[in-house]
């Protein structure tokens, strides 16, 4: 470990910050948000900044990290800001999954992170899954070989972009990252390190031999260590353009959909959350792996959770707030623009103009391949049922609609893998309209939760910040403290019918256009 990193974590453990406010950092794919919390888990002050992905090619998702981190300084200093404190005790940090950023030997980004929805490494995935084994790499590492993890990524660096390869010191992902810029310590926690496929999930360490297998040097891996861990304090320099007292220690966080799980009050089995974002995810914890093969056929990975002694996994579509956003900056320009002539939300806009009850259109919601259980990259997108009376209301409608479908077939399939919810909680953008909530309720044929906080992931963050710091004496209590039920979206009988009717024709178009799809 670099000297600088040994001071700051030996700092780090011998400072406690008095304050009784904690931050959660959540950097996503498309924004950054900062929340500050206190210690019952009420929300002080808040920043977000938004910025964009470069896909100037089919499968690629690339991101300036540097901007990145520029504009969560940003968010982090708003937040403080609206606040209105002067101390922080600690702060952890929710990371999107699966993007590598190489660096030199300063931790400075030598070419941009390449995203978890990068796709151009299936090359790679293959030859990991030929070389090792694909179930041998999912039984040991819990990550079926997929473009979609770090490792493949690091190959498909080493192929296809020689000249950076060959000056990379360190390939880290966002939460070694951020944890750099905050305290000096490039450390990654486990939750991270365990979805990256070059993670021994027993032995809780990097699988050397496997790197070796494939010549990949395990130095240029961060240090791992369990979320919740206090690893320095953040910078001085930091300190001072935040206009906050030094002495805030910075603690190891997790991947943002286990981050939303914990602020969603995930810390046991037989609950579930699902999170719209970028993304939309259904995930849920579990203490042991279940038997039989439904998980690894249904690309369900299997990692590390925040809390100890449990494993978690997840569903997702990539296209999830993505493809509402999708049809927000192409079809529903008429509402961004008088939704910034009002001051008002433009999603909240376009959902008020979709029609009452099913829509007469439907929609294959693969903008970016398809998402669990099928992991089809070729997969794309469809708006069927078109007709010269069909609006582009009718086509926002069948979005949301199309995603929540989605979701019902991944919780059918977990149950059958054994992996049931006796519960299920919104978080995430998604959780913020009323009609999208009743909606899902509506498909999913079962109660949606919300909560006084949305901003899970964030708040997730801020309680390992304070189980780190001392603020908690578990996770457990942490939740007990901070996570409140708001409101119950019961699913209405008549829509039910009417959407299990929608339903069955929905599962048909998947298989209806593959071959169509592939060939376009």
């Amino acid at each position: 470990m670099p000297a600088a990193e040994e001071a700051a974590v030996a700092n780090g453990l011998q400072r406690k910050a008095a304050a009784m406010y904690v931050m959660g950092l959540d950097v996503g794919t498309t924004g950054v948000k900062a929340c500050v919390f206190d210690a019952e888990g009420a929300i002080k002050g808040s920043g977000f900044r938004e910025y964009g992905v470069l896909c100037e090619e089919p499968g690629m998702g690339e991101q300036d990290a540097a901007q990145v981190w520029a504009l969560a300084v940003q968010a982090l200093g708003e937040a403080i800001a609206k606040a209105q404190v002067r101390s922080i005790r600690a702060i952890g940090v929710s990371v999107q999954g699966d993007a590598v950023i190489p660096v030199d030997d300063d931790l400075t980004p030598i070419y941009n992170a390449v995203l978890g929805m990068d796709y151009r490494s299936e090359p790679q995935a293959r030859q990991c899954a030929e070389r090792l084994g694909e179930r041998a790499l999912y039984d040991r590492t819990g990550m079926r070989p997929h473009p979609m993890n770090a490792l493949s990524k690091m190959l498909w660096l080493r192929e296809m972009r020689p000249d950076v390869w060959k000056r990379t010191r360190r390939v880290l992902t966002y939460a070694d990252f951020v944890n750099a810029r905050l305290c000096g310590a490039a450390v990654i926690d486990h939750t991270m390190a365990s979805r990256t496929m070059a993670f021994d999930l027993e032995r809780r360490a990097w699988a050397a031999d496997l790197l070796d297998q494939l010549g990949v040097d395990p130095g240029l891996l961060s240090r791992a260590q369990p979320s919740g861990t206090t690893i320095g304090m953040l910078g001085r320099e930091l300190c001072t353009e935040l206009r906050i007292t030094e002495g805030a220690q910075v603690v190891t966080g997790g991947h943002d959909q286990v981050c939303a799980a914990l602020g969603a009050g995930v810390v046991a089995e037989r609950r579930a959350v699902i999170s719209t974002g970028t993304a939309q995810v259904l995930s849920c914890a579990f203490a042991r792996r279940p038997p039989g093969d439904t998980m690894f056929a249904s690309y369900y990975p299997c990692y590390l959770h925040a809390v100890k002694d449990l494993l978690f996994t997840f569903a997702l579509n990539h296209a999830g707030g993505l493809l509402f956003r999708w049809y927000r900056d192409t079809l529903g320009v008429p509402e961004v623009a008088r939704a910034q002539s009002t001051a008002t939300d433009p999603y909240n806009a376009i959902i008020r103009l979709m029609p009452e009850g099913p829509s007469p259109l439907m929609v294959l919601p693969h903008w970016g391949g398809s998402g669990t259980p099928s992991c089809d990259l070729r997969s794309k997108g469809a708006i069927l049922g078109l007709s010269l009376a069909s609006t582009r209301h009718d086509i926002a409608k069948a979005i949301l609609e199309a995603l929540s479908f989605e979701l019902r077939i991944n919780c059918q399939r977990m149950r059958e893998a054994g992996l049931r919810h006796d519960e299920l909680v919104a978080v995430g953008g998604g959780a913020r309209s009323e009609e999208w909530l009743q909606l899902k309720a509506d498909i999913l044929g079962c109660p949606l939760r919300t909560l006084a906080v949305r901003e899970a992931a964030c708040l997730g963050a801020g309680l390992l910040a304070g189980v780190g710091s001392g603020l908690y004496e578990s996770a457990d209590e942490a939740v007990g403290r901070t996570v409140k039920t708001t409101r119950v979206y019961e699913p209405n009988p008549e829509h039910i019918r009417r959407y299990d009717e929608r339903f069955g024709l929905y599962t048909q178009l998947y298989p209806a256009l593959r071959e169509v799809n592939h060939r376009l």
